[in-house]
């Protein structure tokens, strides 16, 4: 692999291999062009790391450089990994993905949820994204207050019949009922039976003795002209009119937790929100995502076997949803390839962050990518600064 330096003005770490160049040119091209503050991004072909690149600050309002070992809040990118785990309890015998809910979580059944599926769980069918009494903070990370009402709410359709992201539900109804299933909270679970096996720099629940690694994560202007490399796409109406009506399911999904969560917040960061406060570097992404779909260097043997694997990419969901507003497809947790989430091919599966972090397996390609960022953008699912990174590995294949 050969190394890597400074750019033009932009100071880029890290290593890249032959033919895979035009992903660092794209990397570069989102600092001069798309307003990138600091940022990482790692690549995985065929098991094998081909691109690992670093560049800017660790904070996006400082001026320490970005450094090896630097992890970010990735928000909904947590979603796949959190999806995998109840995957994976399905691939090991202890969750069966067409029972009820009720059957690992008794309390769940209330208010006309007796037959929510744990399939529906995972693919934002079960009808519950929003609650009608928002939790402060604090209580949306005790562990015990957001579990109690979700099982208490009332589905805002029913259940199988539609889809629409579960922005922050999400945590309650995976965290729950993996604590349910396992006797572990999910933040562990994912720390002894996927981070420490493959050697994974993320966490849901972030150690104290890790916090020094962490940036700061904040907005970042948008690029006003095609000119400068970032056109900026404006919403169609009703998508803005969703995310501007306070009383609208769009609001009220993305405003479980109300007033926001301050995302660098020590205690905020130190909680276990499956659905949006998972901590990582790109790699580790990129490492995870190459371990769904096939062995990784260092002799580590693949997380999902061939019909785990299926499931994590057949489509669930499709069609209009009731939250985001625009069509989506989803699987299994993840989302799939398609006009809303942009991925490598037909077949690639995984989650973005709302403001740019992303991470995606392509089976056929063998292609896995992780993109950590400390800069947020408007964006829920395509944020061109990834965008721009998928084209160039998509020309090196």
């Amino acid at each position: 692999m050969s190394g890597s330096g400074r750019t033009g003005a932009v100071d880029v770490r890290g290593t890249v291999a032959e033919g895979f160049e035009p992903v660092m040119d794209a990397f570069v091209r989102n600092f001069e062009q798309r307003g990138e503050r600091g940022a990482a991004v790692a690549v995985y072909r065929d098991g094998r790391k081909v691109v690992d690149l670093w560049a800017g600050s660790r904070d996006v309002d400082g001026e320490d450089p970005w450094a090896l070992d630097t992890a970010q809040i990735v928000r909904s990118v947590t979603k796949g990994v959190a999806a995998a785990v109840v995957l994976l309890l399905h691939q090991r015998g202890q969750i069966d993905l067409d029972a009820p809910v009720g059957t690992y979580w008794p309390e769940f059944k209330a208010a006309g949820k007796e037959r929510v599926l744990v399939r529906q769980l995972l693919s934002h069918r079960a009808g519950l994204p929003a609650l009608d009494r928002p939790l402060i903070p604090a209580r949306a990370a005790d562990a015990v207050s957001g579990p109690a009402a979700i099982a208490a709410q009332r589905p805002a359709w029913e259940p199988g019949t539609d889809h629409g992201y579960h922005a922050q539900s999400y945590s309650w109804l995976l965290g729950e009922l993996v604590r349910r299933v396992t006797g572990r909270t999910i933040g562990r679970w994912v720390a002894e039976e996927i981070a420490r096996p493959l050697g994974l720099d993320f966490w849901i629940g972030l150690p104290q003795d890790e916090a020094h690694r962490v940036g700061r994560i904040g907005p970042v202007a948008e690029p006003a002209t095609a000119a400068g490399g970032g056109l900026t796409l404006r919403p169609k109406p009703a998508v803005a009119e969703a995310y501007r009506n306070p009383e609208s399911l769009t609001r009220r999904a993305f405003g479980a937790i109300d007033p926001l969560p301050d995302e660098n917040d020590p205690a905020y960061r130190a909680a276990e929100l499956p659905a949006s406060n998972g901590i990582s570097t790109a790699r580790a992404l990129a490492r995870f995502y190459a371990a769904t779909i096939g062995e990784v260097e260092g002799g580590v043997p693949r997380l999902f076997a061939p019909a785990t694997l299926t499931l994590a990419r057949t489509e669930e969901s499709v069609g209009p949803d009731r939250v985001l507003i625009v069509p989506t497809r989803l699987g299994l947790g993840f989302m799939l390839h398609g006009p809303a989430c942009p991925l490598l091919g037909p077949g690639s599966f995984g989650h973005p962050g709302r403001g740019g972090s992303l991470g995606f397996a392509d089976p056929e390609s063998g292609v896995a990518l992780g993109y950590v960022t400390n800069g947020l953008r408007k964006g829920v699912t395509a944020d061109p600064r990834a965008q721009a990174l998928i084209r160039a590995v998509r020309s090196a294949l």
